[in-house]
């Protein structure tokens, strides 16, 4: 794996290799989640490309940026493992040149959920994604569905921009026990650990109750409020029940393909999670 630290020096590395080729975009903090994205983008691309870079701007003023818990020794050694062939390790002064002033919105979608809850945050992703669309060129990037609302977030940036790439979307990894695989874990202790697993519990009730025929919305959300306010550990941000393309929340009955998003604290944690019903 050959490791860049400037735009110029991977454009130049990057034009020499093989397409089609897939982008694997990463903060750091390497876990299999992000590797099961690495193994997707390998098995269909020529080349595979990565960029690892702690984007200052999509972290609110009292968020985790100076402890978020990326080591990247060890990101490398795990990306090279899974068979990147070409990284982007840039410093934000690479990145965020003296004077940079743009910012890249999309409205609508980014104004519900995280994005009303963390203001500022999607603009910070879209426009770093952007960037790193634009240096790194792909033919495809790969992107979680444990970020669902960033990734429509995304997929709406590419579709109003006519941008040159495929999105593609891989599922979530959880641990055997049901938690989502997410670099923050490594903040819980274990009785928050155990804590969290209140979260894919609330989920598969809903999940359960949809699939059995439920599909009053206000009580497929109850469903999950009630199983993460029994943990005294978890304090909930939002249990939303969702259009799946807009993110617009569900009132009455359900109908069609729905995203059941949620957000809690568990101890000084945040944590996010999601599953569609129908």
């Amino acid at each position: 794996m050959q490791v860049t630290r400037t735009i110029a020096e991977f454009r130049a590395a990057r034009a020499t290799l093989p397409g089609p080729v897939g982008l694997f975009p990463t903060l750091g903090g390497v876990h299999a989640g992000h590797l099961a994205l690495v193994d997707a983008a390998r098995a269909a691309n020529a080349s595979v490309v990565s960029t690892l870079f702690l984007n200052p701007t999509q972290f609110g003023e009292h968020e985790d940026l100076d402890r978020y818990p990326a080591d990247e020794a060890d990101d490398l050694g795990q990306l090279e493992a899974h068979g990147v062939d070409l990284i982007l390790v840039p410093s934000r002064e690479e990145m965020y040149a003296a004077g940079f002033d743009t910012t890249v919105h999309v409205g609508g979608i980014t104004d519900r959920l995280e994005g009303a809850r963390r203001p500022g945050h999607f603009d910070g992703v879209t426009t770093v994604v952007l960037k790193l669309l634009n240096i790194t060129t792909p033919d495809r990037a790969y992107f979680g569905e444990k970020d669902a609302q960033q990734l429509r977030v995304i997929r709406q940036l590419v579709r109003d921009l006519d941008l040159p790439v495929e999105i593609v979307a891989c599922p979530t990894v959880r641990d055997p026990d049901g938690l989502a695989l997410s670099s923050r874990n490594a903040y819980l202790s274990s009785e928050e650990r155990t804590a969290a697993l209140s979260l894919s519990r609330g989920m598969g009730l809903a999940s359960d109750a949809f699939a059995a025929g439920e599909r009053d919305a206000e009580t497929l959300r109850f469903l999950v409020r009630g199983e993460l306010e029994a943990e005294p550990l978890v304090r909930v941000d939002y249990v939303s029940l969702a259009h799946d393309e807009t993110l617009a929340e569900l009132q009455g009955e359900v109908t069609g393909t729905a995203l059941l998003s949620l957000a809690v604290h568990v101890g000084m944690t945040h944590l996010i999670d999601n599953v569609t019903l129908g």
